[in-house]
């Protein structure tokens, strides 16, 4: 059962695609749509991915960070950044702590939940139901944006 709107988001610090430390306390004052995926490269994940890359203009200017997150590591993040091109960072979460915070645990997996988080760490969205053609799109039309 994902975690309900209105809780706390679960601090997380995480590398990115490119090796960064990511922080969701260095994002306050942001909000953040965290989606968690199975799997890199498989064709509802790279479906979701690629629904996020083509609508990402219409997150930018707005104080919103993508982020997608499952348990491959940088590696194959970068790999499957590189082959489809996106725009936005991939947390390699691949001790599965983060996934199992955001209580999104399939069992050596991520389910795919997307949570929103406003810029004072609360979640203001929880989608379960994730259509992955037009994620980015459902995400916005959430958010009003």
């Amino acid at each position: 059962m994902p975690l309900a709107v209105g809780t706390d988001a679960p601090a997380f610090t995480a590398k990115d695609t490119n090796g960064n430390t990511v922080s969701l306390s260095d994002l306050a004052g942001k909000t953040v749509v965290l989606y968690f995926y199975p799997k890199d490269d498989t064709p509802g994940c790279t479906k979701q991915a690629c629904s996020f890359r083509d609508n990402y203009a219409a997150y930018q200017g707005k104080d919103v960070v993508v982020l997608g997150v499952s348990k491959d590591d940088e590696t194959s993040h970068q790999k499957f950044t590189e082959k489809f091109n996106l725009p936005f960072p991939l947390l390699a979460d691949t001790d599965g702590a983060i996934i199992k915070a955001y209580d999104v645990d399939g069992g050596g997996y991520a389910k795919r939940v997307t949570y929103v988080i406003d810029g004072s760490g609360k979640i203001i969205l929880v989608d379960a139901n994730v259509n992955t053609a037009n994620h980015a799109q459902d995400i916005l039309a959430a958010l009003g944006l």
